[in-house]
């Protein structure tokens, strides 16, 4: 089974699909669609079984597009949305998108707050208390100053399946001892990293291996069994926006990373994400 577990995909058709603002200081928008349809193709075309879908910060925190989407493909794709951290009514937010429209998990970007621990707001008590109860997968978007919210939120719910997205984002410049914050997130057994923006990292070329010291130590601390893999964007989108085709993706994990075992690259590549979201 193979799974990407991070595919940014998203329509503009406003009002039923706006596109705008969430995290504060966020202006980006695009400047045309990244279809669900796209996505399917993208996926037959290399052997993707599923893939989980995550909401653009660009897309507001209206999270319809991705509920609809798998709405019309249940048995490909996962959607995973977004929460305002500063919405006082977010616990009940929660319950709207989880309970009556099928999302399973949702994305949170503490690194957009950085005067602030964000994530461990008195208000965001009940929200928290909400996803866990309702078993949801919760992503972050962060660095490594942010693991530290991380933790609190793996020791308190050590039932909910937490994931670090684009490994928790490896800085050459400042090396391995401030990458240290995320290798020791592996402590709690919730905690899973997914090996992604690889290329988004690196220097070099293709392997990248100035990279392969940071996924080697994130390997070995978290287990192939705690580490996905996951890519960025559906279709042409991934190569204009300076990511790798989906084919070069997949080429990269099974062919680039030799330091893996064929067992650690089908963990990689979909058993992790098979436990995570309960796949067939």
């Amino acid at each position: 089974m193979i799974v990407d577990t991070h595919v940014h995909i998203w329509e503009i058709d406003p009002p039923r699909y706006p596109v705008g603002p969430t995290a504060p200081g966020w202006t980006g928008e695009p400047d045309e669609p990244a279809t669900a349809d796209e996505l399917i193709a993208d996926m037959d075309a290399n052997g993707v079984d599923y893939s989980v879908i995550v909401q653009t910060s660009w897309s507001t925190w209206d999270n319809g597009y991705m509920a609809d989407s798998v709405v019309r493909f249940p048995d490909r794709l996962i959607a995973h949305g977004m929460i305002d951290p500063q919405n006082l009514d977010n616990a009940d937010r929660v319950r709207y998108w989880m309970q009556k429209r099928g999302l399973v998990g949702f994305r949170f970007h503490p690194m957009y707050y950085p005067e602030e621990q964000i994530l461990l707001t008195a208000q965001n008590g009940p929200m928290w208390e909400e996803l866990a109860g309702l078993g949801a997968v919760v992503q972050f978007h962060m660095y490594p100053q942010d693991a530290v919210q991380v933790a609190e939120i793996a020791r308190r719910f050590p039932q909910m399946k937490l994931l670090i997205d684009h490994m928790g984002y490896p800085d050459l410049q400042e090396g391995e001892q401030a990458f240290a914050p995320i290798v020791e997130l592996a402590r709690f057994e919730n905690v899973h990293v997914k090996i992604s923006d690889v290329k988004g990292r690196s220097k070099q070329d293709f392997p990248f291996a100035d990279i392969h010291p940071f996924i080697q130590q994130l390997i070995d601390a978290f287990g192939a069994d705690r580490s996905l893999w996951g890519t960025g964007y559906a279709g042409h989108h991934r190569t204009k926006h300076n990511w790798l085709s989906l084919a070069d993706e997949l080429r990269l994990v099974r062919e680039g990373f030799s330091f893996l075992s064929a067992d650690q690259c089908e963990q990689v590549l979909g058993g992790t994400a098979a436990r995570v979201w309960g796949l067939a």
